[in-house]
């Protein structure tokens, strides 16, 4: 399908039902629910891409967590993953807040775009192949209408990969002429894209210190430095 603004995207996505799976753990979960969050209405369904739809900057994220934004609706909202990457964007000039808590808690992108492989909470953090494979559309739907993009922040391993195939550099570059995915990683495509790579913020990767602050830090203030060089 063609899609001519990034709103008629977000409405595909809310409405998408192509993975049973996915659409039952979502529903499962936003009917059981969290104790501390017992008095809250979950979301429930697909999450759609959120921020700012002239970007120079994307980031791309794993999927929605089940009780982040598949509670609250919102890209990287409600869990700790969105408390670093928020407080990382307002202390780089990419947000007004350093929170994000709702859909309604006022929180702008400037600049930045934040989208993700897959839109529905997966069980275990880990959707099939298939499943990455049928949010392809969206991703690649966001990618067009996104026309200002110069600089995208993968995060994660399936981040990495999901974006180089959408963008199609997966199956045009040799195996060895791919980028290479580690923390803080640079390149430069043929078209001019600047990917950098980092490690997700997930409770794995900052509770056990293989990501630290000062190591997050640093890929958004290169970001920083690359748009406003």
């Amino acid at each position: 399908m063609q899609y001519t603004a990034l709103n008629e995207v977000h409405r595909a996505v809310v409405a998408c039902d192509r993975c049973p799976r996915l659409r039952q753990h979502c529903e499962h979960i936003a009917n059981v629910r969290k104790r501390e969050f017992r008095e809250w209405d979950y979301w429930g369904k697909p999450v759609p891409g959120f921020g700012d739809p002239k970007a120079r900057l994307i980031i791309v994220g794993l999927a929605p967590a089940a009780h982040g934004a598949n509670r609250t609706g919102r890209m990287f909202t409600g869990d700790s993953s969105g408390d670093w990457l928020y407080d990382a964007l307002h202390r780089f000039g990419f947000a007004n807040q350093r929170l994000s808590v709702s859909r309604t808690d006022g929180l702008k992108l400037e600049d930045c775009y934040i989208t993700a492989s897959a839109r529905c909470a997966p069980p275990q953090n880990r959707p099939t192949a298939q499943e990455l494979a049928n949010c392809q559309a969206f991703l690649e739907a966001e990618l067009a209408l996104l026309d200002q993009v110069r600089i995208v922040l993968v995060l994660g391993h399936i981040g990495y990969q999901r974006w180089l195939k959408v963008a199609g550099w997966w199956d045009r570059l040799i195996p060895d002429a791919r980028p290479k995915f580690g923390h803080a990683t640079e390149s430069t495509l043929p078209d001019g894209t600047h990917l950098i790579c980092s490690y997700h913020p997930s409770r794995q990767n900052t509770n056990t210190g293989r990501l630290t602050r000062a190591m997050w830090y640093r890929v958004f203030r290169r970001a920083r430095i690359l748009l406003d060089g």
